[in-house]
């Protein structure tokens, strides 16, 4: 199965929508877009999963390791409308604490961020 990665300007948020099967084989494709979007500046990102029907942990790695970069910029990493296999897989790693993760792209995009006490 392959991946396709597309990228959209909404507000000042990227949508990075990913469809397909994110694994070893496939997540370097995605790597490559988040290291060309953080080389532009654009390090407030939003990954619609929606059509990501298996990630494993070389694709977690991948949205940790974004969530990283875009921390260290001061910008931010959400994901959203993960389908329910990938959902499950981010709540057993625990990465659904770490990662805001939101029902639909539209509130991703615009959600308030949310102050840490």
């Amino acid at each position: 199965m392959s991946l396709t990665v597309q990228t959209e300007q909404r507000a000042d948020m990227v949508v990075v929508s990913v469809a397909g099967e994110l694994d070893m084989a496939t997540a370097p494709q995605l790597q490559d877009q988040i290291s060309d979007l953080l080389e532009k500046g654009r390090t407030r990102l939003v990954f619609d999963l929606a059509e990501v029907s298996f990630c494993d942990s070389t694709g977690l790695s991948v949205f940790v390791r974004a969530k990283n970069s875009t921390d260290d910029a001061g910008g931010t990493v959400r994901l959203a409308a993960p389908q329910r296999g990938v959902l499950r897989i981010l709540e057993v790693s625990g990465l659904v604490e770490v990662l805001r993760t939101y029902p639909t792209v539209d509130e991703a995009v615009t959600a308030e961020e949310a102050t840490l006490d």
